[in-house]
């Protein structure tokens, strides 16, 4: 059994193999989020997928004080471990890491980043996949990312203007063929997607196999 949990924007907390993984954990000052982060007691890894200031968040923090593990590129790594860290694995695109009975696989996303590149990541662990994609335009390898690590649920952004839309991530499903698609990144902000109305009529269209599950922020899907 896995549990995931909407934490607002792009931050999830998954409850998998007996381990907690936290996934961007913006949670002060987010408008979406429904708990702080002085609030979260327990974490295994913190993956951060890149330095933007809605997806780092209060990562470094957490990870003082749980013993987290904290997972990103090298050069995020390097800036955890100079801000006092020690549990720190710093990797790069298309590498992977196994940390007790979780294994993380570092994939490609289309945005920017100020300290290394932006990712996604592949979470697996209990024979179970589940891919978070950051940050990150369409792009048609995410066929690849389909076919070797075959993730039954994908987390994918749909607001827009930073991301992509809900017709690009839409198409993204189709390419992914996930069992269920939970959309992120949207309504935070003005200039953002504001309902997920539009990214589930058009799964419903090109995926039609594909389970839609918007959740509200502190809301979980368990698979």
């Amino acid at each position: 059994m896995a549990k995931i949990t909407w934490l607002g924007h792009a931050a999830f907390k998954i409850d998998i193999a007996g381990s907690t993984i936290l996934i961007d954990p913006w949670l002060d000052d987010n408008p979406t989020a429904t708990m702080k982060a002085s609030e979260i007691t327990k974490a295994d890894i913190v993956y951060v997928t890149h330095d933007h200031h809605d997806h780092l968040g209060q990562a470094f923090d957490i990870c003082q004080r749980t013993g987290a593990n904290f997972v990103a590129t090298l050069e995020l790594g390097n800036l955890a471990s100079e801000s006092g860290l020690q549990n720190v694995v710093g990797l790069n695109v298309g590498g992977s890491v196994q940390i007790g009975g979780i294994r993380l696989f570092v994939v490609q996303a289309f945005h920017s980043a100020a300290r290394g590149a932006p990712t996604g990541v592949v979470v697996e662990a209990g024979g179970k996949a589940i891919y978070h994609a950051g940050d990150t335009a369409l792009f048609g390898d995410m066929r690849l990312i389909a076919e070797l690590y075959k993730p039954e649920v994908a987390l994918i952004p749909i607001g827009g203007y930073y991301t992509m839309g809900p017709n690009e991530a839409a198409e993204g499903i189709r390419l992914i063929k996930p069992k269920a698609a939970i959309p992120m990144h949207y309504k935070t902000f003005p200039v953002l997607t504001q309902t997920a109305d539009e990214f589930v009529r058009m799964v419903r269209e090109r995926a039609p196999d594909v389970r839609v599950i918007p959740l509200r922020s502190g809301e979980s899907y368990q698979f």
